[in-house]
């Protein structure tokens, strides 16, 4: 997996051991392997991993699991039996990263404490990306996307005013905590690529902090101003008008115009200057005081028209707005497809999958669009090969449910 120069990426060099399960942690990873790092993919012998079996699944094939763990190799390797762990040992020093998110003591109980890998190999970067954090009352415990989502305080600020709070038909949590997992690769390979004898540390991650750290003003509002934000529907409760509308036709739209020259054009355009000046809204400060008959004058006037007739209108004036895109609406944008938003992935299955582009570009340099994710095992030859593991003992080893 040595980078072509047209394909190195800024991770190109950077090697990972993956052996995280589902989804926040293993997108953590790919997002660096989209980089040019090599990134390889750990699971049990049984193929286990959940993510297999999270739809979408075609004929018994996880397609979830072939864009997620998107350029990476894959073996298999059951490190709580004795030859597993030995094997597992004498892979970390071939690793500048290993990447896990059992429940916190889960590797120390198998022999595999923080002083035993950083014996293996000195330099090591552990990422442990768990619901809780490695320390506190709650280390322990189990979660998923919508817990971290539910606890962060994020879920409360999505739903319908004096309603349930509301989770996004996607888990959003295990992707901002695949962020933070990239950040923080990237972060201590500067680090450890600057300092020759810089030693390897023990990153903690907690999902929930990571959704926690987007809220950056939940804190302070409330301290400074003992104020709790709710759900507020569409509606914004900080900036206005800032919602999601519906047209004559139908057509749901979101609609952003909470500074003062952006408010003055949406007057101009909807043939209502006058608004603007009015002492209800001519400030965002009066926007937001009055933002329930703001909202409503705005949404009598836009549900009067159709969405074709308003859109022309507001790109005229510069207004930001977009319709509620679906994945058919992102497909045939003229921008997404311009920009080359959607990558065919090469798949031995299906001969190639779509899935998003890499994140972000880079000017002048033009990344390998990456192979889908590995089948289970599928370069143990290739990987334990390396360390000199040959044919007769991969059988044996196939055999024992080592790997």
């Amino acid at each position: 997996m040595t980078p072509s120069p047209r394909s190195a990426g800024a991770l190109a060099g950077v090697r990972i051991l993956d052996m995280a399960t589902v989804l926040a942690a293993p997108m953590g990873a790919t997002l660096c392997a989209d980089h040019g790092a090599e990134v390889v993919k750990l699971e049990l012998p049984d193929g286990s991993d959940a993510l297999r079996g999270l739809q979408p699944v075609q004929d018994g094939v996880p397609l979830w699991w072939k864009v997620a763990n998107r350029g990476k190799r894959g073996i298999t390797l059951d490190v709580r039996q004795a030859r597993g762990r030995e094997l597992f040992l004498s892979l970390l020093p071939r690793f500048d990263v290993l990447v896990e998110n059992f429940r916190s003591g889960t590797l120390d109980r198998w022999g595999l404490d923080i002083a035993t890998l950083h014996a293996a190999n000195p330099r090591l970067v552990v990422v442990r990306l768990t619901g809780f954090g490695q320390t506190g009352p709650y280390k322990a415990r189990p979660g998923y996307a919508r817990i971290f989502e539910a606890m962060s305080g994020f879920t409360n600020l999505t739903g319908e005013a004096g309603g349930p709070p509301l989770h996004s038909n996607f888990p959003v949590g295990d992707a901002v905590a695949g962020l933070f997992c990239a950040f923080s690769i990237a972060s201590e390979m500067v680090r450890l690529r600057g300092d020759p004898n810089a030693k390897g540390v023990e990153v903690d991650l907690a999902a929930t902090e990571a959704l926690f750290r987007l809220l950056d003003c939940l804190p302070v509002e409330h301290e400074r101003l003992g104020q709790v934000r709710r759900p507020e529907g569409n509606r914004a409760s900080y900036t206005a008008p800032s919602n999601m509308y519906r047209s004559r036709d139908g057509q749901f739209f979101s609609l952003v115009a909470s500074s003062n020259a952006i408010f003055a054009r949406l007057c101009e355009a909807l043939g209502e200057p006058e608004l603007a000046s009015d002492p209800r809204f001519n400030t965002n400060p009066a926007r937001v005081k009055h933002l329930v008959a703001l909202d409503e004058h705005l949404g009598g006037w836009f549900a009067r028209h159709d969405y074709a007739a308003l859109a022309e209108r507001l790109e005229r004036a510069g207004i930001p707005f977009s319709k509620a895109y679906t994945i058919e609406d992102i497909e045939q944008d003229p921008h997404f497809i311009a920009r080359g938003a959607i990558v065919r992935l090469p798949d031995p299955d299906f001969g190639s999958l779509p899935a998003p582009c890499i994140v972000p570009r880079v000017v002048g340099r033009e990344m390998n669009v990456p192979r889908t994710g590995p089948s289970v095992g599928e370069h143990n030859a290739e990987v334990y090969g390396a360390l000199g593991v040959g044919a007769d003992e991969l059988e044996r080893l196939r055999a024992q449910g080592v790997i």
